[in-house]
């Protein structure tokens, strides 16, 4: 991977021994500058339903605004333009923050996206003055966030109720 200003340069292979730069761009979305496009909706919603979050096939573009313009912030990942990573950041802007959602589209992990949304999640987080962040790794995905510095919580247990 090379670095040049806002974006990383990913190798991606095209075929057999050829490569091709794929410049992958870091975005905040606020609806305070706008609507967001529904293109972006559209991919956010596909991201939802391809992570297993989202089984009803009548997720609402109004629904995803909302997720939105809720978030303390929400952070995307583009590929030209194609939208293949997502996360966002839930808190009341004093004294904590969730990290939550964090996906990447399948046929783009292990290049570093992930890693990249959560490392610019957490800097966003310090720059607004909050200093304690947690986060549920789902999945077997404590090893991904220890990597990046996140630590199992003592004597702590993630609860949930669903209400139908």
């Amino acid at each position: 991977m090379n670095r040049t200003n806002n974006r990383i340069q990913n190798e991606r292979p095209l075929k057999k021994g050829h490569f091709s730069k794929v410049s992958t761009a870091y975005s905040f979305l606020s609806s305070r500058h706008g609507p967001v496009p529904d293109v972006f909706i559209d991919q956010i919603i596909t991201l939802y339903r391809q992570a297993g979050w989202w089984k009803s096939p009548d997720a609402e573009r109004d629904h995803v605004r909302r997720i939105i313009a809720g978030s303390h912030c929400f952070l995307v990942a583009l590929e030209n333009d194609e939208l293949v990573g997502m996360g966002r950041v839930i808190s009341d802007g004093e004294s904590d923050a969730y990290i939550q959602d964090v996906t990447v589209k399948t046929t783009c992990r292990k290049k570093g996206i992930g890693t990249q949304i959560v490392k610019r999640l957490v800097k966003r987080i310090e720059a607004d003055g909050l200093k304690w962040i947690g986060l549920i790794a789902e999945r077997n995905t404590h090893a991904f966030y220890e990597r990046i510095g996140f630590k199992k919580m003592p004597d702590s247990i993630p609860l949930l109720i669903e209400i139908p």
